[in-house]
């Protein structure tokens, strides 16, 4: 009977642990061949066609010829490239201000439960409801809205604020304004939601104790809330930066691919699609290479930053 229990013993003791790691790696197999196929294959041939000469000329097909760097060179030296960085900034700067600072006004309205704000539900979806209204909607419902003859300028002449329509889409400061308010009224619902997130993780005893100590609503904002919203805070600053960089759904429809008043509404996005629209492959790779490091910067800074509040 002993021999018996001993070899029972001895055969349990022989077993594998069982393992399901396996069956994890299985369901990783769809996500790295999707990646594969549509983000790292293309990835890599965008660096590869930046080192060539490829465009068309006419019905004629110039290239490839491999140039090296001289893709980059001819972008960093003719001068549109920092022109139309400069009007992604300004554009961006002008809508990204009053975003930042009415979302972070809404979202401690909404996280404060000393408020007792009724209806927060529904004020939280209507203001994020913009954010899933497709880009060419909204651009055409604007186009509509500030044409010459649309409904604001008849307002504002009905009104006496104006005399004759104050033509939008003809004046750089108002195609600019237009493209601000729209991306602005796009993503500030969005920006909200995430900064609503970060305060209400914010432990609720760190305020009372505040309170306590006679701290003002402004004092418990700048001491308190601020300092702990700092990595996202900085998530919504970096992400909207990179949204700004990639900016060209709106300003490309309002004004119709051609960044009018005198190219002063074209972002670099639209210049990138205009070597993509000629063909020009080789100058669209090296100018999407320019932006992916653009854009690894700015991720970098995210971490080194964020990994310095750490340590």
């Amino acid at each position: 009977m002993n021999e018996t229990s001993t070899s029972i013993t001895n055969r349990h003791k022989k077993k594998r642990p069982i393992t399901y790691n396996r069956y994890g790696y299985l369901f990783l197999i769809p996500f790295f061949v999707i990646y594969i196929i549509f983000s790292l294959v293309p990835l890599l041939s965008t660096f590869v066609n930046s080192l060539y000469e490829n465009y068309m000329s006419g019905l004629n097909q110039v290239g490839p010829t491999f140039v090296g760097l001289d893709n980059f060179k001819t972008l960093l030296t003719e001068g549109n490239l920092l022109k139309y960085a400069g009007n992604t900034i300004i554009i961006w700067l002008i809508g990204f201000i009053p975003q930042i600072t009415i979302s972070l006004l809404l979202a401690s309205w909404f996280a404060d439960m000393r408020l007792r704000l009724r209806a927060k539900g529904f004020f939280k979806t209507v203001i994020y409801m913009p954010n899933i209204i497709m880009a060419s909607a909204f651009s055409m419902l604007f186009f509509t809205l500030f044409s010459d003859n649309g409904p604001i300028n008849n307002i504002l002449m009905s009104s006496g604020t104006i005399d004759e329509p104050f033509r939008f889409l003809s004046s750089i400061i108002g195609t600019r304004g237009l493209i601000s308010l729209m991306h602005f009224l796009m993503w500030f619902g969005n920006t909200t939601i995430l900064l609503m997130a970060g305060i209400m993780g914010i432990d609720p005893g760190l305020f009372e104790a505040g309170q306590v100590d006679g701290a003002s609503p402004t004092q418990l904002f700048k001491h308190i809330t601020m300092p702990l919203l700092k990595p996202i805070f900085i998530y919504v600053f970096i992400t909207s930066m990179i949204g700004g960089i990639q900016m060209f759904d709106v300003p490309q429809i309002l004004t119709n691919g051609s960044g009018n008043p005198n190219r002063t509404s074209m972002t670099l996005i639209m210049y990138l699609n205009r070597h993509l629209f000629s063909k020009n492959f080789g100058m669209a790779g090296a100018l999407s290479v320019i932006l992916f490091i653009i854009s690894a910067v700015l991720s970098l800074l995210v971490y080194k930053v964020i990994t310095r509040k750490d340590d």
